[in-house]
């Protein structure tokens, strides 16, 4: 029944997550937008219009959750549905013009949570946790398409 949660990247992983996340969400109330709104507007802003299934896939939540905050998102202007010419089932999402303050009071409130993280920490530390996060990242990308009886450990 032991484990050793101080040496466990997992667990560092997890709880630094979590803890940024409540952060950010403590910066953002104030302007009356939630953490999930920042995300659905982050990945728009990141990766342009997507269909409602590779959102939801890119947020991990469940079509009906993402459903809904679209509906209020939508209905406050901030992004609009349209149909996908190829495949009039599948919903596109897109951010509207009258979105772009809110996106930049998203980004504004992300820097200030980001400075206060990596309060302490020269660019050099601060570049290093970046690349070593992203070796972690990508190393758990890689575990998920490589099949299971492919993988070494060691």
């Amino acid at each position: 029944m032991k484990y050793d949660f101080e040496s466990s990247v997992g667990y560092w992983v997890t709880i630094v997550s979590l803890a940024y996340r409540k952060a950010l969400n403590e910066e953002l109330a104030p302007h009356g937008i939630t953490f999930r709104q920042s995300q659905v507007l982050g990945w728009l802003v990141h990766d342009g219009v997507l269909s409602q299934s590779s959102l939801a896939a890119k947020m991990e939540v469940e079509a009906p959750t993402l459903k809904g905050l679209v509906d209020r998102m939508e209905a406050a202007g901030w992004v609009k549905r349209c149909s996908c010419m190829d495949d009039r089932r599948k919903k596109l999402i897109r951010m509207t013009s009258a979105a772009e303050p809110v996106w930049q009071k998203i980004a504004d409130c992300a820097r200030k949570v980001r400075r206060e993280a990596t309060a302490g920490l020269n660019r050099d530390e601060t570049n290093q946790l970046l690349h070593l996060l992203r070796t972690v990242h990508n190393n758990l990308i890689l575990r998920s398409e490589v099949p299971a009886d492919e993988i070494q450990i060691g």
